[in-house]
């Protein structure tokens, strides 16, 4: 069978939008997006991600000429869905820890076309750790890897203040692009860096919160045989995800939706000046849900969240229960609403089509605790 790559062509365009992983779930919700703006003729540009460690998916992706299925599957209107798309939006990976990735890195940090950039490094991804700068090779930690990016732009371009970046960070914190930036304004200090820079770095570039909602169980090992032969190519990378999916990007200084049409599209984006009532709702009970549940479950014998909804012994009552009696309880806003939503959540949980590990959930269950479930 031959591979995605010989049946579907990539697309050379523009590469606008940096981003900083290369997972399951930026390409089926960031990337995903961009195909459809691409598609519907309102952006006319590719993502170029970069792997934030030096293992991941990059060299199996780049096999494929940056090409992959999205799988979306669930209920509407009480009928299955499923729809698959090949996206052509993701033009390639680059591995900034080998020398010639290293090399691309800098280059598409001094690209003109360069505009946004996208991030999903895990909640403990946006946070400080003390770093020397070495200007001649990568840095560790996600926000140095940002602020020495920001700097190499910002000499390329002797301080151009058009050229500044628009950061819309997806990690599951609160503020998270309030507290990349922040972190960032520290290396720049810590290292010395001329104010000019840190200046350019505060006011020409900017450094929105944003909010992300769509469970994407990732690579579906278990049908890959059968996906395969319906597609009719090899495709080591799809993913697969729910039809639901919710973007709410908060802003300050502007709105960036002339840039990004996304809601213009037919995509659930919202563009607002507040997002903290989306991020609790979503937070505490769907990603709560999920990690107040996980660790019991597993122990219990478990795999996948469906398997949770479909233990009305034990797990279910437990899941139902913390959410409508303990985490709605602690939450500012009306209660019917919040009940609306647990319920609706608890119905894509439910979703046949996904099968969603409790082992890939489990990934940094402490940190997830603190920002999901301490109240």
């Amino acid at each position: 069978m031959n591979s995605i790559s010989k049946v579907h062509k990539p697309v050379t365009r523009p590469e606008r939008i940096l981003q900083f992983g290369e997972g399951n779930f930026l390409r089926a919700f960031v990337d995903w997006m961009i195909d459809i703006l691409n598609e519907e003729g309102s952006f006319d540009g590719n993502v170029v991600a970069v792997q934030p460690i030096a293992e991941g998916l990059g060299e199996l992706i780049n096999s494929q000429e940056g090409l992959y299925t999205t799988i979306l599957r669930g209920v509407q209107e009480g009928k299955a869905v499923e729809e698959f798309r090949p996206i052509t939006s993701l033009s390639r990976v680059l591995n900034p820890y080998q020398e010639d990735g290293w090399k691309a890195y800098l280059e598409v940090a001094t690209s003109p076309d360069l505009r946004f950039v996208v991030s999903n490094t895990t909640e403990a991804g946006i946070a400080y750790v003390e770093e020397t700068y070495h200007p001649e090779r990568v840095q560790q930690s996600f926000p140095a890897k940002v602020c020495a990016l920001l700097h190499h732009r910002y000499q390329a371009f002797a301080g151009d203040p058009t050229k500044g970046l628009i950061f819309i960070p997806c990690e599951l914190i609160d503020k998270n692009g309030e507290n990349l930036k922040r972190i960032v304004v520290r290396h720049a200090n810590e290292w010395g860096l001329d104010e000019g820079f840190t200046h350019w770095l505060q006011e020409s570039c900017d450094f929105l919160n944003s909010l992300v909602d769509r469970i994407v169980p990732g690579y579906p090992r278990s049908e890959v045989d059968d996906l395969q032969s319906r597609l009719g190519y090899n495709d080591n990378v799809m993913v697969s995800a729910e039809i639901f999916h919710l973007w709410v990007i908060e802003y300050s200084r502007r709105s960036y939706e002339d840039e990004l049409p996304l809601a213009k599209a037919g995509l659930n984006v919202i563009w607002t000046e507040d997002l903290s009532f989306y991020r609790t709702r979503k937070v505490r009970i769907l990603n709560g849900a999920h990690t107040m549940s996980v660790l019991a479950a597993y122990q219990a014998g478990l795999e996948t969240v469906q398997d949770c909804i479909a233990d009305k012994n034990l797990l279910y009552p437990f899941m139902y229960n913390g959410i409508f009696e303990e985490i709605i309880a602690s939450m500012d806003g009306s209660t019917e609403e919040l009940q609306r939503y647990a319920a609706d959540v608890l119905e894509r949980f439910e979703n046949p089509f996904n099968p969603h590990q409790l082992l890939s959930i489990s990934l940094n269950s402490v940190s997830k605790f603190k920002t999901r479930n301490l109240p």
